[in-house]
């Protein structure tokens, strides 16, 4: 099911009273506020929660608040394969080998900061090049730059 912004555990919590199997891949992250970090359980896949329920019981979904609409391929109820829910399980298992990147609103030109790895400490301008995500450290002494492809999750705005 389709679910409203940030609603998914409420859903799920709701579908599992009303007797539905449910699925809610949860993984554990880090959030970072001005003040603190704290980890919190965030969804794999934002605004979905997957339930096992026969294709008569599909309307009766749509009566737990919160739920939007039924995922639909082709005009009919989407339908996700065992395997494809196993592999979701597997990789929440193993989130700590998977990177999850926060959205960046980065635009070319950009200072940035490199906080992780190896350049850790970096101030640099941000460029963005065939997809690829690239940092431009200048150097305004010799008037020359070295480009280092980085990954999003390494860098801040400053």
């Amino acid at each position: 099911v389709y679910t409203h912004s940030r609603a998914e555990k409420k859903v799920n919590e709701r579908a599992m009273k009303a007797g539905f199997d449910t699925f809610l891949p949860l993984i554990t992250t880090v959030k970072q506020w001005s003040d603190r970090k704290k980890k919190v359980e965030v969804p794999l896949i934002n605004s979905y929660v997957f339930v096992h329920t026969r294709k008569e019981n599909l309307n009766s979904l749509l009566n737990i608040p919160g739920v939007l609409n039924i995922l639909k391929h082709l005009g009919k109820p989407a339908i996700v394969k065992d395997v494809e829910i196993a592999n979701l399980k597997i990789v929440i298992n193993v989130v700590e080998e998977v990177q999850f990147i926060d959205s960046i609103d980065l635009t070319k030109g950009e200072d940035v900061e490199v906080i992780n790895g190896p350049f850790s400490g970096l101030l640099a301008k941000y460029i963005d090049v065939a997809g690829k995500h690239r940092v431009l450290v200048e150097v305004e002494a010799l008037k020359s730059c070295i480009e280092v492809n980085m990954p999003l999750n390494n860098i801040r705005k400053i």
